[in-house]
């Protein structure tokens, strides 16, 4: 018998009361795991075409074996468990500022959780990722194929003001220094394609592309969409003056 509504974990953090709860979904008929943040939904597991995307998106781009991927924000651990069916993947870094969410992971509340952290290649790390980005990688570190990115709803809107330097051409060239050569940025937004960030984007990275990921809404009974960002490093880290003009999907 599926429980109504469970709260299966509540702590506060940082950056406000951070709880996990499971309840039944009478549009679909099943259970699903929500997360709040104070009061407000940061994400469910009704809704998870557009972070599997990110990493099929971001992955898809790039070339060659052995790759070393990094994600930035765990949440229900979608994007990371997608990036590891790529059999490419030969290491995960995932890095969340909050502890909480690792924990939901590593006591297996999640449906998504025993695939994550049962595979040898999956790292999880408590950290400030946009601090992990401002900082010149460690010897050793950085050298990534691939760093995937899902924390905020969008460039515009952050979960934290201070993640915004991220969105502009000097913090993501800061996140470039902590990709391959020809190693690709992807990005999660909950907002349509953002033409400002775009140009932003271009000024920094080549191949920039804003695909639009569409998906059945049950709850709504039709289509939403999300955005996810695509773009290929330089390498190196400097970026470029000149901004190309901004695409989408539909321009590739």
């Amino acid at each position: 018998m599926i429980t109504r509504f469970e709260e299966l974990d509540w702590q506060a953090t940082p950056i406000g009361d951070l709880t996990l709860r499971r309840r039944t979904e009478p549009a679909v008929g099943q259970e699903i795991y929500e997360v709040k943040l104070g009061d407000e939904y940061l994400m469910s597991s009704l809704f998870t075409v557009a972070e599997e995307e990110l990493a099929n998106l971001g992955l898809a781009a790039v070339a060659g074996d052995g790759l070393s991927v990094l994600v930035g924000g765990l949440g229900l651990g979608y994007t990371a468990v997608a990036a590891l069916h790529d059999t490419r993947v030969t290491s995960l870094t995932v890095i969340d500022r909050l502890g909480a969410v690792i924990g939901w992971h590593e006591r297996k509340l999640l449906p998504a959780s025993a695939e994550l952290v049962d595979d040898a290649r999956t790292r999880l790390v408590e950290d400030d990722f946009f601090a992990v980005m401002r900082s010149a990688p460690a010897e050793g570190q950085g050298g990534y194929a691939a760093i995937l990115l899902d924390v905020d709803h969008s460039p515009r809107h952050q979960l934290d003001p201070t993640h915004a330097d991220l969105y502009d051409a000097a913090g993501l060239r800061a996140l470039d220094r902590h990709l391959a050569t020809d190693g690709v940025f992807a990005l999660w937004s909950d907002d349509p394609p953002d033409e400002e960030f775009m140009v932003e984007l271009n000024a920094v990275f080549d191949d920039a592309v804003a695909h639009i990921v569409d998906f059945e809404n049950a709850v709504t009974g039709g289509t939403s969409s999300n955005t996810v960002y695509v773009a290929r490093s330089r390498g190196t880290g400097a970026g470029s003056i000149d901004a190309a003009p901004p695409r989408t999907e539909e321009d590739a």
